[in-house]
């Protein structure tokens, strides 16, 4: 059965890619890793992201990613994959082969061709819809320019749910302001879509405004309170809900601090703290943490009481 927004809804981590020391894909971590993750009341999985150092891989790589996760959790929790095109031919082949590999849906990449204001209605409308022959569902992606990204007005936005395939959006302009005004042009579409907050520094509030879900890097840290929050938030308990927030948020931003390159390393150091992954290796040209961010990282995570005594 294909996914419906409705099977989106809730967190959905952004997964890491573990990693040898000689920079290869640890897949056997990888296994032990999504084992861990997947029990944890997440709505579905997100590989093959900037967390995951997609840009780093290739694309053999990255179809190998989600075999594995398919292979390790079945059907039993969807799998997401980023997809990264420079073209649209490359697009719709590539949404072909991963729903081959294992992919249940696509998370959109913006690509070069947006960049330059202002974005005519008819090029993302027309990559998309040439991704839908793919019969592959999406989830849109609205990521700040900081980031390489574009936000998407209202009239695309409304245009491009018009697209059956589309299930969902991952808003993570980083501005609450911006977040608003996307939840308000959804909201008034013709078609009702899921909307998965990808705003790391304000992923509580995200909840509070009306996201029914998180698409998010820190969903692999403390996933199970995030599910917590979220139901906290979706149930109105929010002084439960700014409980958990608050004792997160301040792992939150070490992890997400500057420069934001560093949140892959920052977020293995916290996993290979915790005994999920073997190893803090990040692929070049990312670079490794100091021992002194090592140590930042891991202080945040005793702080929010994340550490067995």
């Amino acid at each position: 059965m294909a996914l419906t927004s409705d099977d989106i809804k809730g967190i959905i981590p952004a997964t890491i890619l573990p990693m040898t020391e000689d920079y290869k894909p640890d897949l056997e971590n990888l296994k032990s890793y999504m084992k861990w993750l997947e029990p944890q009341g997440i709505s579905a999985v997100a590989v093959n992201a900037e967390l995951g150092e997609a840009p780093q891989l290739s694309w053999e790589e990255r179809l190998s990613v989600v075999e594995t996760v398919k292979l390790t959790i079945g059907d039993s929790t969807p799998i997401v994959s980023g997809l990264l095109a420079i073209n649209t031919e490359e697009a719709v082949q590539r949404a072909r082969d991963l729903k081959s590999a294992g992919a249940d849906a696509v998370l959109v990449f913006p690509i070069p061709a947006y960049q330059g204001n202002p974005l005519p209605f008819e090029l993302p409308y027309a990559y998309h819809s040439a991704i839908a022959d793919a019969d592959i569902p999406m989830i849109l992606f609205n990521l700040t320019p900081s980031l390489g990204g574009v936000i998407l007005s209202a009239e695309i936005l409304g245009g491009l749910v018009e697209i059956p395939q589309v299930i969902g959006l991952k808003e993570a302009s980083f501005d609450a302001q911006t977040f608003i005004s996307v939840r308000d042009a959804l909201n008034s579409a013709s078609r009702r879509i899921t909307l998965l907050t990808g705003n790391d520094p304000f992923i509580y509030e995200s909840l509070v405004m009306g996201a029914d879900g998180a698409l998010i890097g820190f969903g692999t840290l403390a996933t199970e309170l995030q599910v917590k929050m979220l139901n906290a938030a979706k149930t109105g308990d929010y002084e439960l809900g700014q409980q958990i927030w608050d004792r997160l948020l301040p792992l939150e931003q070490v992890i997400f601090g500057t420069p934001a390159r560093d949140c892959r390393a920052r977020i293995k150091a916290a996993l290979n703290r915790l005994g999920i992954v073997d190893r803090c290796v990040v692929r070049p040209p990312l670079m490794p943490l100091s021992q002194s961010d090592q140590e930042t990282v891991w202080s945040a995570l005793e702080k929010a009481e994340l550490l067995d005594s």
